[in-house]
């Protein structure tokens, strides 16, 4: 009877030949940085449609987030935003996090893939990679 025999370092690394180099590197998903000015009395969010499409979220509804965060005014004018008041790029960035972690995250398995859903009067979150589905806070 042949058999061959293989020793465990030998396998592992005929193994580890045949996986694809792609799955050792994990893409981590991160919010996008908002790039602002000052101008007079305004703040104006340069990459507003970058940072909406990132998050793959109705730019209405972030508007409508951040506006009652800041308690201010805003209004989208193209591809940025206009807040009435001068706030910070720090704060407006951890307001966005605020928000991917309510709207966006899957608070399950913390997939970034996830739709926004409204079922009657209440709000979901629902998960594409997991498929869990929660209810979120509606803005008012």
């Amino acid at each position: 009877m042949d058999v061959n025999f293989f020793n465990y370092d030998e396998m592992l690394k005929k193994a580890k030949e045949q996986v694809p180099p792609d799955i050792y590197h994990h893409k981590r998903f991160e919010i996008p940085v908002v790039d602002l000015f000052i101008e007079g009395n305004r703040t104006v969010v340069q990459n507003w449609k970058d940072i909406t499409t990132r998050l793959n979220r109705d730019p209405a509804h972030l508007l409508k987030f951040l506006t009652r965060e800041l308690a201010t005014a805003g209004t989208m004018d193209g591809p940025r935003a206009i807040f009435q008041g001068k706030f910070s790029k720090n704060f407006l960035n951890d307001l966005i996090e605020r928000y991917a972690k309510r709207y966006l995250i899957c608070p399950t398995c913390t997939s970034p893939d996830t739709i926004l859903l409204k079922e009657g009067p209440y709000h979901f979150i629902k998960c594409e990679a997991c498929g869990a589905k929660e209810a979120v806070p509606k803005l008012k």
